[in-house]
């Protein structure tokens, strides 16, 4: 058993997401996950200031991307907008859709996504119980692609219904997809209101990958009413988050898989690193 740890690939910027993975190797990691993406082509992607992947792209040349440089690609990211009304202009069951077939492709076995906070008037004035079927119409087609290409979509807390314990689950149950599990974020979820050790107690084996962050003090005042934070500008350890409870909670009901960092800055990310080894990370 054991809980491997990878880098966020959004930490230097303006910079391609090649230059992302050389530091991430640099560093000394083993793996990473594929954090931003869309699908067609990208202006910045094609200038060198942007690190994006194109969900449109030849799934072999990003594990190529990765296996040059010695590095493991943990997970693809398609944090979406499962709340507000389909649109064009917004990530949802087609940009999942299209990053399960890259994943699939290419043997990675997790995709990550969340409910996001809803931006239009309608998204907002869901009830709980709206939410919810929003949540599950949405990813109804994704996890049929999830079934058939052999990968999981993990939902992240990173909004009001997945921060709590008690939605989470009616999620999973209204899903009612063997293709479904959890992806904890013990920042979001804290920020959220959540606890992840009563995250990990009521879903075990249903979480399959980890987001580590620690938030500071100055955050207290915000719990509760924000969803969700990109990454943290702290080391894991620094900040009011029990980090060392939490890793001995997942050892204890046999987490065994990737996790990542999702913190900025060379020395937070290095300290952070440091603090999961002594744990018994690798």
């Amino acid at each position: 058993m054991s809980i491997k740890v990878g880098c966020f690939a959004l930490i230097n910027p303006f910079s391609p997401l090649e230059a992302q993975l050389d530091q991430i190797k640099q560093w000394g990691f083993s793996c990473g996950d594929l954090t931003d993406n869309s699908d067609g082509a990208c202006l910045g992607v094609e200038y060198g200031f942007t690190a994006l992947a194109s969900l449109d792209s030849n799934p072999f040349d990003v594990k190529r991307m990765f296996e040059s440089r010695g590095l493991e690609l943990s997970s693809v990211c398609a944090h979406a907008n499962l709340l507000d009304p389909t649109a064009p202009s917004r990530y949802g069951t087609a940009q999942i859709i299209k990053a399960f077939k890259l994943a699939g492709s290419i043997g990675v076995k997790h995709v990550i996504t969340a409910e996001g906070e809803p931006e239009t008037p309608f998204g907002k004035a869901l009830t709980t119980t709206e939410a919810i079927f929003s949540i599950a119409e949405k990813l109804y087609e994704p996890l049929k692609y999830a079934e058939d290409y052999g990968v999981k979509i993990l939902i992240e807390p990173h909004g009001h219904i997945s921060d709590s314990v008690t939605l989470m689950g009616e999620v999973l149950d209204r899903c009612n997809s063997k293709a479904l599990g959890i992806n904890l974020d013990t920042g979001n979820l804290w920020l959220g209101g959540g606890d992840s050790l009563e995250m990990i107690a009521t879903f075990g084996s249903k979480i399959e990958h980890v987001h580590w962050k620690d938030l500071p003090a100055e955050m207290i005042e915000k719990r509760g009413t924000q969803f969700g934070c990109g990454m943290s500008l702290i080391a894991l350890g620094d900040g009011v988050i029990d980090i060392e409870a939490i890793f001995n909670s997942l050892v204890k009901v046999g987490f065994d898989g990737y996790s990542t960092l999702e913190i900025a800055g060379e020395e937070a990310v290095l300290k952070s690193f440091e603090y999961l080894k002594k744990l018994g990370a690798v």
